[in-house]
């Protein structure tokens, strides 16, 4: 299960060291994709299969599936992680997140989510006043 919070820089060459407690999980090889609240999402490869085949059974009569089938599939891309544990992220993706020289890796059990400092924070702190309610409209469907 990926969980934890870790902020780690961004270099000049758009390069990024993944949380050594996330490395072994993630193996040599995974998926980032746009995400959702404008951060990035990276998946394992199984992960993905299985992200990738829900998706694709999905009706391609719908238009919202269409759509949403191109938002994931179209921007994302399987990266390598470096001898030294560093991703290399395109730039297309680092701008669509809005990546500066911070990023913070969000370990949200079957996924990691990359986000802008700064916008994690701000969510964050938003999200956290909200909890109590959050979880009480959650309740009801048994999670807790």
């Amino acid at each position: 299960m990926l969980i934890g919070e870790y902020i780690h820089t961004l270099d000049d060459k758009n390069r990024v060291s993944l949380p050594v407690k996330f490395r072994k999980e993630l193996g040599k090889s995974m998926v980032i994709t746009p995400g959702l609240d404008n951060c990035l999402f990276v998946f394992t490869m199984k992960e993905w299969e299985k992200i990738a085949a829900r998706l694709s059974e999905s009706s391609l009569l719908q238009s919202d599936n269409r759509s949403f089938n191109r938002f994931m599939f179209g921007g994302a891309v399987q990266v390598e992680v470096d001898s030294i544990g560093r991703i290399l992220l395109p730039d297309f993706l680092k701008d669509r997140a809005n990546l500066k020289s911070k990023v913070v890796w969000i370990g949200v059990q079957n996924r990691l989510e990359i986000w802008n400092e700064k916008a994690w924070s701000e969510y964050k702190q938003v999200v956290e006043k909200q909890a109590d309610t959050l979880a009480e409209r959650l309740g009801g469907i048994g999670v807790l």
